[in-house]
């Protein structure tokens, strides 16, 4: 692999807008730090969701344009957000309680490794200079009813996030459901990454060979 920086496939915003095509109407959805923010700029015509943060929000909206923020309404990740009409503030514990007590659909995460069984790693590379980022998640991974990965497909540095195993320690063991890369949709499944679908102007051989455990080719309908 080589270390490249140009941008492959979906740019960030284009991969937030097709996950957000995947969440059903009506779906309470908590977004992790990163690239999973973006999620919030993009709800399909005629579907609503209502975006959770574990700092204690819920019917959060999208980050506002630059100098239209408050400063004391943030996201989990201390991002300035909005809040639609109807959002409720509560306490951080009776959030955790909402998270624990499997009352959100959905949660979109990003990832440093996801495994074909389905396990993440998203909190730490395990290096002694390593700065952990605990946040909310292994709660999140072991509440909520569904977990959706949104990650480049590769790290800076060219290697795959998609592994036979992760090597990093874990977030949560057997627990995502889909990830979105830059260059595809993937369903993790019993025989492990099966493609949904590529991204514009990638074929399947770019990438498998950018995929560190089997993929499963797309299936054809024969009928």
């Amino acid at each position: 692999m080589t270390n490249s920086t140009e941008q492959v496939g979906r740019t960030r915003d284009e991969m937030a807008m097709r996950l957000a095509q995947d969440i059903p109407d009506g779906s309470y959805v908590n977004l992790g730090i990163g690239i999973p923010e973006l999620v919030a700029k993009f709800v399909p015509e005629g579907r609503e969701f209502i975006y959770h943060t574990e700092n204690g929000l819920l019917g959060m909206g999208p980050s506002p344009e630059e100098g239209f923020g408050d400063p004391e309404l943030i996201n989990a990740g201390k991002r300035q957000v909005t809040a639609i009409p109807g959002a409720a503030y509560f306490h951080h514990a009776d959030s955790f309680a909402m998270i624990r007590g499997g009352h959100l659909d959905l949660c979109v995460l990003g990832a440093l490794q996801v495994s074909s069984d389905g396990n993440l790693a998203n909190w730490s590379t395990g290096a002694p200079d390593a700065i952990p980022a605990v946040g909310g998640a292994m709660d999140l991974v072991a509440g909520v009813k569904s977990i959706y990965v949104i990650t480049q497909h590769c790290t800076k540095n060219g290697e795959p996030k998609l592994v036979p195993s992760c090597t990093f320690p874990l977030t949560g063991c057997g627990i995502v459901n889909r990830i979105y890369t830059n260059l595809a949709v993937i369903e993790v499944t019993a025989e492990g990454f099966q493609l949904i679908e590529l991204s514009p102007g990638i074929d399947f051989d770019y990438v498998k060979e950018r995929t560190g455990a089997l993929l499963i080719p797309l299936k054809v309908n024969t009928k």
